[in-house]
């Protein structure tokens, strides 16, 4: 039994058809990397397995349990954790504040704290610091220690690397593949070179629909076989 899987799921904003029979499968302890151009479904498979948008038909089973129908927090609650595009830290709170408040109730704070200085040594120096006041790329490693210390089974990771400079992509890579052996990660992401160093297989989606799939190190960063489906 997978950790995580789809089949067939069809999802709609609106009259909107966006995924279109969505088949996929997360192994627990791998690195799965969602790939494809903007608009083709890759957040709103996310937003399916966190019932934030839920999709009419079709099935989302997590440890073999069916996800469709739950409230998202049920689905949080259950292990999985999402790392959203947009960051959605509390800008008014410090660094160390926004790291504190998302490790889980009776777990062990000072660890959470270290786990995530460790990942990003750059955010210790500025823990005071009000989150709102940083740069997008401190926002960005803010956003994914915060899910580092979330102790969850399944992370969901959404365009980690956007709008990134090279440095920063580099620290963001090495937090990511730091917990990779120790939680499973579905990664959404169009840096083609960080997604298949970090995953174990891949997905690739267009227009709502898986059109590839196999092992990250069955291809190379130059392949057409990826790059038909990725390039604008």
């Amino acid at each position: 039994m997978s950790l995580l899987e789809l089949d067939g799921v069809e999802t709609y904003y609106g009259e909107s058809h966006i995924l279109e029979g969505v088949d996929l499968e997360v192994e627990e302890g791998e690195v799965v990397a969602l790939m494809g151009r903007n608009g083709v479904g890759k957040t709103t498979t996310l937003r399916s397995i966190l019932q934030l948008t839920p999709p009419r038909e079709g099935s989302i089973r997590y440890r073999g349990e069916e996800l469709i129908g739950k409230e998202t927090h049920e689905v949080a609650e259950a292990g999985v954790g999402w790392i959203p595009e947009d960051r959605r830290m509390f800008s008014q709170l410090t660094v160390e504040e926004n790291v504190r408040i998302a490790v889980p109730k009776g777990s062990d704070v000072e660890a959470g704290l270290e786990l995530a200085w460790d990942a990003f040594p750059d955010l210790e120096e500025i823990r005071d610091r009000d989150a709102g006041d940083l740069s997008g790329g401190q926002q960005q490693m803010l956003a994914i220690a915060r899910g580092l210390v979330g102790e969850n089974d399944l992370l969901m990771v959404d365009e980690p690397s956007e709008g990134l400079a090279p440095l920063i992509v580099e620290a963001v890579h090495d937090a990511l593949e730091s917990v990779a052996g120790e939680t499973t990660i579905l990664l959404v992401e169009q840096n083609l070179p960080m997604a298949l160093d970090l995953a174990d297989r891949f997905y690739v989606l267009d227009h709502g629909v898986v059109v590839d799939s196999g092992d990250a190190d069955a291809v190379s960063t130059d392949s057409e076989r990826l790059r038909r489906h990725l390039s604008a």
